[in-house]
Protein backbone atom coordinates (compact mmCIF):
# COMPACT_ATOMS: atom_id res chain seq x y z
CA UNK A 1 0.00 0.00 0.00
CA UNK A 2 1.39 3.41 -0.94
CA UNK A 3 2.15 5.83 1.84
CA UNK A 4 -0.64 8.19 2.76
CA UNK A 5 1.41 11.19 1.64
CA UNK A 6 1.53 9.91 -1.94
CA UNK A 7 -2.16 10.67 -2.52
CA UNK A 8 -2.31 13.80 -0.43
CA UNK A 9 -3.34 16.76 -2.64
CA UNK A 10 -0.99 19.67 -2.95
CA UNK A 11 -2.19 22.73 -1.05
CA UNK A 12 -3.68 25.41 -3.28
CA UNK A 13 -2.27 28.94 -3.04
CA UNK A 14 -4.35 31.37 -1.04
CA UNK A 15 -5.65 33.91 -3.62
CA UNK A 16 -5.83 36.58 -0.91
CA UNK A 17 -2.04 36.49 -0.54
CA UNK A 18 -0.27 39.01 -2.84
CA UNK A 19 1.46 37.31 -5.81
CA UNK A 20 4.81 38.72 -4.74
CA UNK A 21 4.54 36.77 -1.45
CA UNK A 22 3.53 33.34 -2.78
CA UNK A 23 4.14 30.98 -5.67
CA UNK A 24 2.07 31.80 -8.74
CA UNK A 25 -0.59 29.44 -9.99
CA UNK A 26 -0.29 28.13 -13.54
CA UNK A 27 -2.97 30.54 -14.79
CA UNK A 28 -1.38 33.51 -13.03
CA UNK A 29 2.04 32.66 -14.39
CA UNK A 30 0.68 32.30 -17.95
CA UNK A 31 -1.15 35.63 -17.68
CA UNK A 32 1.96 37.36 -16.30
CA UNK A 33 4.13 35.95 -19.09
CA UNK A 34 1.61 37.09 -21.69
CA UNK A 35 1.48 40.60 -20.21
CA UNK A 36 5.25 41.06 -20.13
CA UNK A 37 5.74 39.48 -23.55
CA UNK A 38 3.11 41.81 -25.00
CA UNK A 39 4.88 44.82 -23.53
CA UNK A 40 8.53 43.84 -24.04
CA UNK A 41 8.48 41.20 -26.78
CA UNK A 42 9.66 43.75 -29.34
CA UNK A 43 13.38 44.63 -29.00
CA UNK A 44 12.81 48.25 -30.06
CA UNK A 45 10.12 48.61 -27.42
CA UNK A 46 12.51 47.35 -24.76
CA UNK A 47 15.10 49.94 -25.83
CA UNK A 48 12.44 52.67 -25.73
CA UNK A 49 11.42 51.67 -22.22
CA UNK A 50 15.01 51.76 -21.00
CA UNK A 51 15.48 55.17 -22.62
CA UNK A 52 12.37 56.54 -20.91
CA UNK A 53 13.56 55.24 -17.53
CA UNK A 54 16.82 57.13 -17.97
CA UNK A 55 15.03 60.42 -18.67
CA UNK A 56 13.88 62.33 -15.61
CA UNK A 57 11.44 64.57 -17.51
CA UNK A 58 9.98 61.83 -19.70
CA UNK A 59 9.70 61.81 -23.49
CA UNK A 60 7.22 62.70 -26.21
CA UNK A 61 6.34 60.70 -29.30
CA UNK A 62 8.50 63.07 -31.36
CA UNK A 63 11.47 62.46 -29.03
CA UNK A 64 11.22 58.70 -29.48
CA UNK A 65 10.65 58.93 -33.23
CA UNK A 66 13.76 61.05 -33.68
CA UNK A 67 16.00 59.06 -31.34
CA UNK A 68 15.12 55.64 -32.79
CA UNK A 69 14.50 56.66 -36.40
CA UNK A 70 10.84 55.61 -36.33
CA UNK A 71 7.71 56.86 -38.01
CA UNK A 72 5.78 58.89 -35.38
CA UNK A 73 2.84 56.48 -35.56
CA UNK A 74 5.16 53.56 -34.83
CA UNK A 75 6.76 55.42 -31.92
CA UNK A 76 3.31 56.22 -30.53
CA UNK A 77 2.29 52.56 -30.87
CA UNK A 78 5.26 51.41 -28.78
CA UNK A 79 4.65 54.07 -26.12
CA UNK A 80 0.95 53.21 -25.87
CA UNK A 81 1.76 49.50 -25.52
CA UNK A 82 4.04 50.28 -22.58
CA UNK A 83 1.44 52.62 -21.11
CA UNK A 84 -1.29 50.01 -21.44
CA UNK A 85 0.89 47.55 -19.51
CA UNK A 86 1.36 50.04 -16.69
CA UNK A 87 5.09 50.55 -17.33
CA UNK A 88 4.70 54.18 -18.46
CA UNK A 89 2.37 56.96 -17.36
CA UNK A 90 1.18 59.92 -19.41
CA UNK A 91 1.03 63.62 -18.52
CA UNK A 92 0.36 66.55 -20.88
CA UNK A 93 3.64 68.20 -21.83
CA UNK A 94 4.28 71.62 -20.28
CA UNK A 95 5.56 74.52 -22.34
CA UNK A 96 9.15 75.28 -21.42
CA UNK A 97 8.42 78.97 -20.87
CA UNK A 98 5.38 78.32 -18.68
CA UNK A 99 2.93 79.47 -21.34
CA UNK A 100 -0.02 77.30 -22.34
CA UNK A 101 0.87 75.45 -25.57
CA UNK A 102 -1.22 76.27 -28.62
CA UNK A 103 -3.51 73.53 -29.88
CA UNK A 104 -3.57 70.03 -28.52
CA UNK A 105 -0.67 69.45 -26.08
CA UNK A 106 1.72 66.60 -26.72
CA UNK A 107 1.70 63.63 -24.39
CA UNK A 108 4.76 63.18 -22.23
CA UNK A 109 5.52 59.62 -21.18
CA UNK A 110 7.31 58.85 -17.92
CA UNK A 111 8.35 55.56 -16.35
CA UNK A 112 6.23 54.31 -13.46
CA UNK A 113 7.45 52.62 -10.31
CA UNK A 114 6.24 49.21 -11.50
CA UNK A 115 8.94 46.59 -11.08
CA UNK A 116 9.17 44.61 -14.31
CA UNK A 117 11.30 41.94 -12.60
CA UNK A 118 9.00 41.30 -9.64
CA UNK A 119 7.59 38.09 -11.13
CA UNK A 120 9.50 34.94 -12.18
CA UNK A 121 8.99 35.47 -15.92
CA UNK A 122 12.19 34.14 -17.41
CA UNK A 123 10.31 31.14 -18.77
CA UNK A 124 8.98 33.27 -21.65
CA UNK A 125 12.16 32.31 -23.51
CA UNK A 126 11.04 28.69 -23.22
CA UNK A 127 7.71 29.59 -24.79
CA UNK A 128 9.43 31.36 -27.68
CA UNK A 129 11.67 28.34 -28.22
CA UNK A 130 8.66 26.04 -28.14
CA UNK A 131 6.88 28.14 -30.76
CA UNK A 132 9.95 28.15 -33.00
CA UNK A 133 10.33 24.38 -32.78
CA UNK A 134 6.62 23.90 -33.44
CA UNK A 135 6.91 25.96 -36.63
CA UNK A 136 9.88 23.88 -37.73
CA UNK A 137 8.00 20.64 -37.01
CA UNK A 138 5.00 21.73 -39.07
CA UNK A 139 7.05 22.20 -42.20
CA UNK A 140 7.17 25.32 -44.36
CA UNK A 141 3.96 24.70 -46.32
CA UNK A 142 1.77 23.84 -43.33
CA UNK A 143 3.21 26.65 -41.20
CA UNK A 144 2.57 29.15 -44.00
CA UNK A 145 -1.01 27.93 -44.51
CA UNK A 146 -1.71 28.09 -40.77
CA UNK A 147 -0.26 31.61 -40.50
CA UNK A 148 -2.42 32.76 -43.41
CA UNK A 149 -5.54 31.34 -41.74
CA UNK A 150 -4.73 32.94 -38.39
CA UNK A 151 -3.96 36.29 -40.06
CA UNK A 152 -7.16 36.14 -42.11
CA UNK A 153 -9.36 35.49 -39.08
CA UNK A 154 -7.61 38.21 -37.10
CA UNK A 155 -8.10 40.61 -40.01
CA UNK A 156 -11.80 39.78 -40.16
CA UNK A 157 -12.08 40.41 -36.43
CA UNK A 158 -10.34 43.77 -36.82
CA UNK A 159 -12.65 44.74 -39.67
CA UNK A 160 -15.71 43.90 -37.60
CA UNK A 161 -14.56 46.43 -34.98
CA UNK A 162 -13.92 49.19 -37.53
CA UNK A 163 -17.65 49.77 -38.02
CA UNK A 164 -17.41 49.83 -41.81
CA UNK A 165 -19.87 52.15 -43.46
CA UNK A 166 -20.67 53.17 -47.01
CA UNK A 167 -17.32 54.95 -47.28
CA UNK A 168 -15.48 51.65 -47.04
CA UNK A 169 -17.23 50.16 -50.06
CA UNK A 170 -14.61 51.55 -52.44
CA UNK A 171 -11.27 49.82 -52.73
CA UNK A 172 -9.37 53.05 -52.07
CA UNK A 173 -11.08 53.87 -48.77
CA UNK A 174 -10.96 50.25 -47.62
CA UNK A 175 -7.23 50.08 -48.30
CA UNK A 176 -6.67 53.35 -46.44
CA UNK A 177 -8.46 51.88 -43.42
CA UNK A 178 -6.35 48.71 -43.65
CA UNK A 179 -3.14 50.78 -43.81
CA UNK A 180 -4.20 52.72 -40.71
CA UNK A 181 -4.89 49.48 -38.84
CA UNK A 182 -1.51 48.05 -39.86
CA UNK A 183 0.21 51.25 -38.73
CA UNK A 184 -1.47 50.91 -35.34
CA UNK A 185 0.10 47.43 -35.15
CA UNK A 186 3.59 48.82 -35.82
CA UNK A 187 3.92 48.44 -39.60
CA UNK A 188 4.03 52.17 -40.52
CA UNK A 189 1.89 51.39 -43.56
CA UNK A 190 0.33 53.51 -46.28
CA UNK A 191 -1.87 52.77 -49.30
CA UNK A 192 -1.32 54.10 -52.80
CA UNK A 193 -2.64 53.53 -56.32
CA UNK A 194 -0.36 51.77 -58.82
CA UNK A 195 -1.90 51.75 -62.26
CA UNK A 196 -5.06 49.69 -62.17
CA UNK A 197 -4.08 48.14 -58.84
CA UNK A 198 -3.46 49.32 -55.32
CA UNK A 199 -0.56 48.63 -53.00
CA UNK A 200 0.01 48.72 -49.27
CA UNK A 201 3.57 49.72 -48.42
CA UNK A 202 4.89 48.89 -44.95
CA UNK A 203 8.05 50.67 -43.86
CA UNK A 204 8.51 48.73 -40.63
CA UNK A 205 8.05 45.13 -39.46
CA UNK A 206 7.06 44.75 -35.79
CA UNK A 207 8.06 41.06 -35.79
CA UNK A 208 11.79 41.89 -35.79
CA UNK A 209 14.13 38.89 -35.92
CA UNK A 210 11.22 36.46 -36.29
CA UNK A 211 10.57 37.83 -39.78
CA UNK A 212 14.14 36.99 -40.77
CA UNK A 213 14.03 33.51 -39.25
CA UNK A 214 10.52 32.60 -40.48
CA UNK A 215 9.78 34.91 -43.42
CA UNK A 216 7.27 32.48 -44.98
CA UNK A 217 5.25 32.45 -41.75
CA UNK A 218 5.43 36.17 -40.95
CA UNK A 219 4.66 37.25 -44.53
CA UNK A 220 1.75 34.80 -44.67
CA UNK A 221 0.42 36.23 -41.42
CA UNK A 222 0.68 39.79 -42.79
CA UNK A 223 -0.93 38.76 -46.06
CA UNK A 224 -3.74 37.00 -44.20
CA UNK A 225 -4.39 40.08 -42.05
CA UNK A 226 -4.66 42.28 -45.14
CA UNK A 227 -6.91 39.80 -46.90
CA UNK A 228 -9.12 39.40 -43.83
CA UNK A 229 -9.53 43.14 -43.25
CA UNK A 230 -10.32 43.76 -46.91
CA UNK A 231 -12.84 40.90 -46.90
CA UNK A 232 -14.68 42.59 -44.05
CA UNK A 233 -14.43 46.14 -45.39
CA UNK A 234 -14.67 45.66 -49.15
CA UNK A 235 -14.77 42.06 -50.39
CA UNK A 236 -12.59 39.04 -51.02
CA UNK A 237 -9.21 39.84 -52.62
CA UNK A 238 -5.97 37.99 -53.31
CA UNK A 239 -3.13 40.25 -52.11
CA UNK A 240 0.43 39.15 -52.78
CA UNK A 241 3.81 40.53 -51.75
CA UNK A 242 5.87 41.79 -54.67
CA UNK A 243 8.71 42.74 -52.30
CA UNK A 244 9.47 42.20 -48.62
CA UNK A 245 12.01 43.23 -46.02
CA UNK A 246 13.07 39.63 -45.25
CA UNK A 247 14.08 39.34 -48.92
CA UNK A 248 16.29 42.40 -48.61
CA UNK A 249 13.91 45.15 -49.80
CA UNK A 250 13.54 48.43 -47.93
CA UNK A 251 9.76 48.02 -47.74
CA UNK A 252 7.14 45.31 -47.77
CA UNK A 253 4.78 45.93 -50.70
CA UNK A 254 1.50 44.02 -50.90
CA UNK A 255 -0.18 44.38 -54.30
CA UNK A 256 -3.97 44.13 -54.29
Amino acid sequence: MAPETASRPRPRPDPSTPPSERALSADEFTAAVAAVTNAFGDPTRREIYLAVRETADGVTTADVAERFGLHPNVARHHLEKLTGGGYLAVDPARASDGARPAGRPSKRYQATERDTLALPLRQDGVLASLLARALDALGADQAEALADQVGYQYGRDLASRMEPGAGHRSARTALAAVADALTAHGFAARAEARGDDFAIISECCPFGDAAQQYPHVVCALDRGMIRGMLAGLYGETTPHFESSRPDGSDHCVARV
